[in-house]
């Protein structure tokens, strides 16, 4: 091999070294930008739970409108059925759920609902039928009959409807707004648009 050619091939490799170590350092960049961008986002959870039909997203601070439907329903039930027996788990499978506003306010309603079955010796069960999500106000709207049954006497059935907002934090559902009313006429007195975390926090009754 004569001396230039040795110094030829020198230079490409000299070049070459350089070349590869540019496309390193690109690479490295690309890898530290897309690790930032992971730590960053925001991750959706994808759920498809047995009791729904599809499958629904759940991120840090939002989910599907079949989620807070699901979850509307559950608080429903559990509030359209209470009795003295089982209060007691009901407030404590509540409390969790509800924001700090709600907490005090529906503790209240149930202890005073528990003393109303007591005193005059009736059962309440409510029977949804129909689930309504009103997305103007984020709000989900549970209709159904309440049935009261007393000692000695006939069974009473009247129309009830929920109105629940469920929110998520870190992606735990929390509600943030719960109403009780008979009919719509009712509703529009408490007004339109009663402030978070349970200002216009009606009875469970």
């Amino acid at each position: 091999m004569t001396l230039t050619g040795f110094r030829h091939t020198w230079s490409r490799l000299v070049a070459e070294n350089r070349f590869h170590r540019g496309i390193l350092i690109a690479l490295l960049a690309t890898n530290l930008l897309t690790l930032g961008a992971l730590l960053q986002a925001e991750r959706t959870v994808v759920l498809v739970p047995p009791i729904l039909e599809s499958q629904v997203n759940v991120a840090r601070a939002a989910a599907s409108q079949e989620v807070k439907e699901a979850w509307a329903l559950f608080v429903t039930e559990l509030l359209g059925n209470v009795t003295p027996t089982n209060a007691p788990f009901l407030r404590q499978t509540l409390e969790p759920l509800l924001s700090p506003g709600l907490r005090r306010a529906v503790a209240g309603i149930l202890d005073e609902q528990v003393e109303a079955l007591k005193r005059d010796r009736v059962s309440v069960r409510f029977a949804p039928e129909l689930v309504q999500y009103e997305a103007a106000t984020d709000r989900v709207r549970v209709s159904g009959q309440q049935v009261i049954t007393g000692p000695g006497a006939d069974p009473v059935t009247r129309p009830r409807t929920y109105e629940v907002q469920v929110t998520f934090r870190h992606y735990r559902p929390l509600i943030t707004h719960l109403d009780a009313y008979p009919n719509a006429r009712e509703r529009q007195g408490r007004g339109a648009d009663p402030t978070d975390d349970g200002a216009s926090t009606a009875s469970a009754q």
